[in-house]
């Protein structure tokens, strides 16, 4: 290797002369980590994450309160019919309408069984237990009657074994299933009849009066 010396004594190396080192990373190895990268996840921006998280927040509120207004219009319409049937059966007009409209759809067993449930529980004397309960089980209940009502057999053998020493509540299960029947079935068709809105239109004529 030369060397050339100046007068101040400072000695200059060729550069030529002077051996580099060698690189970390041979070719071989350079082209390696690059086949890598495809496969490295790049870092989601934090702007995209929370806009789609706020997106999602935002469908399933809109989700939930779509279900809580459905429920609460099918809970509130059960409601209302709850309180026309209490209404029509304590009103002596609306209850008559009812009753005949029944009879037009053949489904006045419904009504008169309720009806007759209610006049046998005022009765006091065990002799009238007995023969009214088993008026009503002839009438009613029992197979082949002639205004046989739509109850579980269950139901019909809990009161077949029941007409043995009736009771007053030995009809209750009975009634409450014919209630719900009329509640859910007949009296949302009849609330649209024009009989109920002609007499429903008469009685707010007369009030205004």
């Amino acid at each position: 290797m030369e060397s050339n010396t100046f007068q101040q004594g400072v000695t200059i190396w060729n550069y030529r002369d002077v051996k580099m080192p060698k690189l970390l990373f041979s070719r071989i190895r350079l082209y390696e980590f690059k086949d890598l990268m495809p496969n490295m996840k790049r870092p989601r921006r934090i702007d995209i994450v929370l806009n789609c998280r706020r997106k999602k927040d935002i469908q399933c509120v809109s989700v939930q309160k779509c279900n809580d207004e459905t429920y609460s219009s099918k809970l509130s319409c059960q409601t209302d019919h709850k309180l026309h049937l209490e209404k029509l059966l304590k009103d002596k007009k609306y209850l008559a309408a009812f009753r005949s409209f029944l009879q037009s759809e053949f489904s006045e067993e419904n009504i008169e069984f309720w009806l007759a449930c209610e006049e046998f529980r005022l009765t006091t004397s065990s002799e009238d237990l007995q023969w009214r309960a088993e008026k009503i089980y002839r009438e009613f209940i029992q197979p082949t009657a002639c205004r046989e009502i739509n109850v579980d057999q269950h139901i019909r053998e809990k009161i077949k074994q029941a007409l043995e020493k009736p009771s007053v509540s030995c009809f209750d299960e009975a009634q409450k299933h014919v209630y719900l029947l009329m509640e859910r079935d007949s009296c949302p068709r009849f609330l649209h009849s024009n009989a109920y809105l002609s007499l429903n239109r008469k009685s707010r004529t007369l009030w205004y009066l």
